[in-house]
């Protein structure tokens, strides 16, 4: 392990969502992890953007448990959700999807997944 994973006691974004990803894997849930973040252009040396229809502020995995779908953001321990992170969450809860900012397995396991 690096030095400085030794010293941090947080843990990133990024390894709390593997995490929850390798959880969901193991119970043999029906998900999938979103590609949120634009794809960086090396020749052009600019970030593309996203694909066309791709709403700013997709939750970081679909769930789809019981013919439930299930939006999970993963945020670290003290960060929040963007306005275009809440204005998804607006329109999800409100076609009666289940939206969670999630920040660990047992945010996961608490909402019965």
């Amino acid at each position: 392990m690096k030095p400085s994973a030794l010293r941090r006691k947080i843990p990133l974004e990024s390894e709390i969502q593997s995490a929850i990803c390798d959880y969901l894997a193991l119970r043999k849930h029906f998900f999938y992890r979103q590609n949120n973040t634009p794809i960086f252009d090396t020749n052009r040396k600019v970030l593309r953007g996203m694909p066309k229809h791709t709403p700013k502020g997709i939750s970081d995995i679909f769930v789809l448990y019981g013919a439930r779908p299930y939006f999970l953001e993963v945020k670290r321990p003290g960060s929040y959700q963007t306005p275009e992170q809440q204005e998804f969450q607006r329109r999800t809860e409100f076609v009666g999807a289940c939206y969670a900012v999630v920040r660990s397995i047992e945010d996961v396991q608490c909402l019965g997944l």
